[in-house]
């Protein structure tokens, strides 16, 4: 798989009768290993190592429900007193990382009402905070370290 601008890891990697998978340390499972797979064990990596989110506050690959469309979040880590900290929109390396992208992570987040929120195609990184009041986003450099 191609190199990510993220911080590289030493991941378990099988093969199987589906094609090679990774070992997914949140759903302690092996995922099948496609390009957007790739880029999202390397989050997962970034949120536990650089940003010290706490393994058991991180949610991966799970159902939403927005206005009775079932939907699939990519990563979100939770507060301790449950509200949504982070979600994450990860894109294989070769998708753009265009408007509906994050058209995308807005609609999502009007269910999950996330403080930040993450999108990226493993090699581009984009951050923002939600600013209710005003209904928008706003970038910015990176996500602060989490703290407890």
């Amino acid at each position: 798989m191609k190199p990510l601008r993220l911080p590289a890891g030493n991941f378990r990697v099988k093969s199987t009768e589906k094609g090679r998978a990774i070992f997914d340390q949140i759903r302690k499972k092996f995922i099948i290993l496609t390009p957007e797979e790739w880029v999202r064990q390397h989050v997962v990596l970034f949120l536990l190592t650089q940003k010290r989110i706490p393994h058991n506050l991180i949610n991966v690959e799970k159902q939403l429900i927005i206005a009775g469309t079932t939907k699939r979040y990519d990563i979100i880590s939770y507060n301790t007193d449950g509200s949504i900290h982070l979600i994450v929109e990860c894109k294989a390396p070769e998708i753009k990382i265009d408007q509906s992208v994050f058209d995308q992570i807005a609609r999502y987040n009007l269910a999950l009402n996330a403080k930040y929120l993450m999108v990226t195609n493993g090699m581009e990184h984009y951050f923002c905070t939600m600013d209710y009041e005003n209904q928008t986003y706003n970038f910015i450099p990176d996500l602060p370290e989490y703290v407890l």
